[in-house]
C-alpha cells in the first residue's frame, strides 16, 4: 500500500486508497458506482454547464425568427443552438430539425441537458423545443416572459412529441 503525504500549515492529509484521513479523523471520498462511468460524469457536467448558461438568460425576450448567434431575444431553437453551442454541440436552426439529432430517448430515461420536443398548434409536426433540467422541468422559451424555466404541465405533457439525447 502506498500512502501520500501533504502538509499544509498545521494540517496533515494522508490519502490511502479512496479513504482520507485529515489529523486522525476519516473521511470517505464518493466511490463512483459502474453506472457512474467517466462518459457519465463528463456528460453530466456538460448538461449542468450547458443548463447553467441558459439560466443566465431566464427573462430574455422571445422572438420568433430570432436572428442566430445573438443574445438580445431567442426563439426556442435559437436558444438551443446557441447554448449547446457554446459547448461544442452544433445543432440544426430549427426546432424540427433539432428533432433529428442525436439518439432517442424514452421519456422515463430523460436525463439533464435532453432536447424535448412538442408539437404547437398552427404547425405541423415538431414545433418547439426545450432542455430538460430535471424534476419535470424544461428551459425553453416562448411567449410573454421569454425564457423561463417551465413545469412539464399538462399543455406541454399534451403535445409532447419525442426527446433527443445529444450529450454525449
Amino acid at each position: 500500500m502506498k500512502l501520500h503525504h501533504k502538509w499544509s500549515k498545521r494540517l496533515a492529509i494522508m490519502t490511502i486508497g479512496a479513504t482520507v484521513a485529515i489529523s486522525g479523523g476519516l473521511i470517505s471520498s464518493p466511490q463512483p458506482t459502474q453506472a457512474a462511468t467517466a462518459a457519465t460524469i463528463t456528460a453530466t457536467s456538460k448538461a449542468d454547464k450547458i443548463i447553467s448558461l441558459g439560466k443566465r438568460y431566464l427573462g430574455t425576450p422571445y422572438k420568433f425568427g430570432a436572428k442566430v448567434g445573438q443574445t438580445r431575444n431567442f426563439d426556442c431553437s435559437t436558444l438551443t443552438k446557441y447554448i449547446f453551442g457554446k459547448y461544442g454541440i452544433s445543432l440544426p436552426r430549427t426546432a424540427a430539425q433539432q428533432s433529428r439529432v442525436g439518439s432517442y430517448v424514452s421519456k422515463s430515461n430523460w436525463k439533464k441537458g435532453d432536447l424535448l420536443f412538442f408539437s404547437v398548434p398552427g404547425r405541423p409536426g415538431v414545433g418547439h423545443v426545450g432542455v430538460y433540467v430535471g424534476n419535470n422541468k424544461m428551459l425553453n422559451t416562448y411567449g410573454a416572459g421569454g425564457v423561463k424555466i417551465t413545469t412539464i404541465n399538462s399543455y406541454w405533457k399534451s403535445h409532447y412529441m419525442t426527446a433527443r439525447r445529444v450529450i454525449k
